[in-house]
């Protein structure tokens, strides 16, 4: 798994299909969440193809919400986007908007962090910090039991990435908060950027 492209190449697609605050610090959220999975798990060589498959896994969700998923090949087509990224990057939407199913440990991971990292992140604006740095995983999984919070971050799909890694919910959970800790930092520079 490598890439020829460059993290300019594909900022410049996603900011181009996407200008949303919120998309945005989902799409760097993601990144640097994949980043620190890439060398948690042993793959630090996959690092910079790990990272991108984070920053567009989403590149057609504002523009195209009705074929999420199914556009993304076109787009990613415009960077020359190889097979392999382009797979990886649909298979986050497995059964949910496509088929393309997860078979790489980054593809589960990417597929199991995506909705979890949204649930974290709302469950971050509820805090007085603002911030992951103090959450517990004994708070998330309050948040992530409770329905009615963040009712669009599907608990089933969190559930089925954890098993197809063949983790516990609350490894899933305490890996993503580390995750989520060692980015938020530069993911909100990067964000102050774009809203400047």
């Amino acid at each position: 798994m490598n890439t020829t492209i460059t993290r300019k190449d594909a900022l410049s697609l996603l900011t181009k299909y996407n200008k949303e605050p919120f998309h945005l610090l989902h799409a760097f959220t993601v990144e640097g969440v994949m980043k620190w999975f890439a060398r948690e798990m042993g793959y630090g060589d996959e690092t910079d193809y790990w990272s991108l498959a984070g920053l567009l896994h989403d590149v057609d969700f504002e523009c195209f919400p009705e074929e999420h998923c199914q556009k993304a090949p076109e787009l990613l087509a415009e960077i020359n986007a190889g097979e392999d990224l382009t797979h990886s990057i649909c298979s986050h939407g497995y059964g949910i908007c496509c088929d393309v199913e997860p078979s790489h440990t980054m593809e589960k991971i990417l597929f199991a962090t995506d909705e979890l990292t949204g649930l974290i992140g709302a469950a971050i604006r509820m805090r007085p910090s603002k911030s992951v740095m103090d959450l517990e995983v004994s708070s998330l999984k309050k948040k992530f039991k409770d329905k009615k919070f963040a009712a669009g971050c599907s608990r089933d799909i969190i559930r089925q990435g954890a098993d197809m890694l063949g983790w516990e919910l609350d490894e899933l959970f305490a890996k993503t908060i580390e995750a989520m800790k060692s980015c938020e930092e530069s993911v909100q520079k990067e964000l102050e950027e774009y809203e400047a």
